[in-house]
């Protein structure tokens, strides 16, 4: 299982993953009986946030009731689908392979301009076309599988990664994810293979965010409950990585709240009126 070695402050993201896991199990088996569903469908990438994510809905609602979609593009590493059928193959999860490859081409011959960077969201965009489709003809519910590291840094493809509506992982960050995963009985394979959205071929999550998950985390950490740089700093930091992780979650305020809309009333939703999840009546 990785582990924060050698990083300073790690300690303050210690976690009871038996615990953690436990909860995370009666989170999704309550949200899921809320909705009315009781299957639930995960897009599995091959790395370590959809493997974790597949194990806690196997855990929740049964393997049975959890199908893993694999959905490869031809630019996809085919490392990926090997490790997402690992993953499946784990926790006895049924499994489907659906190759997005047309679905992508089809529009990008469309844009000459596109761009490697434009073409990855659509990818990812297309992914969630098919999931919440299939979520229709399974009557299963997508299950997001986004960090609370990714969330922060706002590393997700705008309405894509970000659009199943229940996620048990929003609030751990990555390194968290890890020792869970752990927990669960992740594939080791998978827990210790380099971090990659496998949007763009030989991206890797590291290069793409300019520094490392384990050091990023622990500056996010006290940045959120406000500790002043000069005390981060005190820990082993850099002004460059303090300021680099504070960039990253100050300017992608946006991608977190959805939509934006101009009140004019006393009744906007999510405004003033009660959001539907903090208002739940029970039906008898």
């Amino acid at each position: 299982m990785k582990k924060l070695y050698g990083v300073p402050g790690g300690e303050v993201l210690e976690l009871d993953y038996p615990a953690v896991a436990d909860y995370l199990v009666q989170f999704l088996r309550r949200e899921l009986a809320w909705r009315g569903f009781e299957k639930g469908l995960v897009a599995v990438s091959g790395g370590v946030d959809s493997a974790t994510t597949l194990a806690l809905a196997a855990r929740a609602l049964g393997p049975e009731n959890v199908r893993a979609l694999a959905l490869p593009h031809a630019e996809s590493s085919p490392e990926s689908l090997a490790d997402a059928r690992l993953a499946a193959e784990a926790f006895g999860v049924p499994f489907e392979v659906i190759d997005i490859t047309e679905m992508v081409e089809g529009y990008a011959r469309l844009r000459p301009d596109m761009t490697p960077h434009r073409k990855g969201n659509v990818k990812a965009r297309a992914r969630m076309i098919v999931l919440f489709d299939l979520s229709v003809a399974y009557h299963a519910l997508p299950l997001g599988t986004g960090n609370k590291t990714e969330r922060l840094f706002g590393y997700f493809t705008w309405h894509g990664d970000d659009a199943p509506p229940i996620n048990p992982l929003g609030d751990l960050y990555k390194t968290q994810v890890w020792g869970l995963a752990g927990e669960l009985g992740v594939p080791e394979k998978i827990v210790q293979k380099p971090p990659t959205a496998d949007l763009i071929p030989g991206q890797t999550d590291e290069e793409d965010l300019g520094l490392s998950y384990a050091r990023a985390d622990v500056i996010l950490e006290h940045y959120l409950k406000g500790y002043p740089d000069r005390y981060v700093e005190g820990l082993g930091f850099s002004p460059a990585e303090i300021r680099r992780v504070k960039e990253l979650v100050n300017k992608t305020h946006y991608k977190r709240h959805l939509p934006t809309v101009a009140v004019l009333s006393s009744t906007a939703i999510n405004e003033f009126y009660l959001r539907p999840l903090d208002f739940r009546i029970e039906l008898e």
